[in-house]
């Protein structure tokens, strides 16, 4: 059994400390609403901690994974790692890993999948870095992970887990773009008359059944013609890294561009795709849905 400090309490993180605790782990959680805390201030949090210390970093990406780690680089020693499991884009992770490495600190970057349905189910997870680093986060790893043989990766060097769960993102907008396609044509022709019970027909035998599949249905449950959802979808940014990714090295990517667009094209008009793409993500991930007035 291992200690962990994790920083970023909220939708995922919260789920996650949770999940790691029934497996019997110590976990001290710091997050700036003092009502989800165990501690006051990272301080705090890297003074709890036993040498080598683990501390994983669920804040959004950006400015503020860059001012914890900033934080954590003053407060943490030599031989501790920091485990970045936001959705950092993978060229930040690089510049992390160096500014820590330079005063002794390991560093992992961790793409994480799973929304709402990780605690129960667990967490896929795609993590990058040093194997000497890995090691001291892998009971981590193991606690997170779905039950079985699959579920976590050691994806590579540093930043290779960022990446690997971007093309993940990626490969999902395509996914959801193309279920969301096939529902506003089932549902635009007079002949098809339960659209609903076609979607939950494919759920056996077919080629396309998948649990996307699975939480389509489970929206169109909860609102058989997505009359009560707005068709506007946003994109978190990873489906763009992808596109500039695959640009910046020459590899062809149209299905994922063109869903990655059909977003964009969401703000213009409300769009009855948009509508189960905002179902689908909201079933996965718990993310917002707007609501028509």
């Amino acid at each position: 059994m291992m200690e962990l400090g994790l920083v970023g309490l909220g939708k995922m993180g919260g789920n996650m400390r949770e999940r790691i605790r029934r497996a019997g782990h110590t976990v001290i959680g710091y997050d700036r609403n003092a009502d989800l805390a165990d501690v006051h201030s990272l301080k705090e949090l890297v003074d709890s901690l036993k040498g080598p210390r683990v501390v994983w970093v669920m804040v959004p990406a950006g400015a503020a994974t860059q001012s914890t780690i900033d934080e954590l680089g003053e407060l943490l020693s030599p031989g501790d790692v920091v485990v970045d499991g936001g959705n950092s884009r993978w060229t930040d992770d690089e510049k992390h890993a160096e500014e820590l490495r330079a005063k002794g600190i390991g560093f992992v970057d961790c793409g994480v999948s799973g929304g709402v349905w990780g605690l129960e189910n667990g967490y896929a997870l795609m993590y990058g870095g040093d194997a000497e680093d890995v090691a001291k986060a892998q009971p981590i790893f193991d606690a997170l992970k779905p039950a079985g043989d699959l579920g976590a990766v050691h994806a590579g060097k540093v930043g290779a887990g960022h990446f690997a769960k971007m093309v993940h993102n990626g490969i999902e907008y395509a996914m959801m773009q193309a279920f969301a396609e096939g529902w506003e044509l089932l549902e635009a022709v007079d002949s098809v008359t339960d659209v609903r019970e076609v979607f939950r027909n494919w759920q056996e035998g077919t080629v396309i059944r998948s649990w996307l599949l699975d939480l389509a249905v489970r929206a169109l449950d909860d609102d058989e013609h997505l009359d009560q959802l707005r068709g506007f979808a946003q994109d978190s940014g990873e489906g763009r890294w992808t596109v500039e990714a695959a640009i910046d090295n020459a590899v062809p990517l149209p299905a994922i561009t063109a869903s990655l667009f059909a977003r964009f094209a969401s703000r213009q008009d409300d769009s009855p795709q948009m509508k189960m793409i905002a179902a689908l993500r909201n079933q996965f991930g718990g993310h917002a849905v707007e609501n028509k007035k």
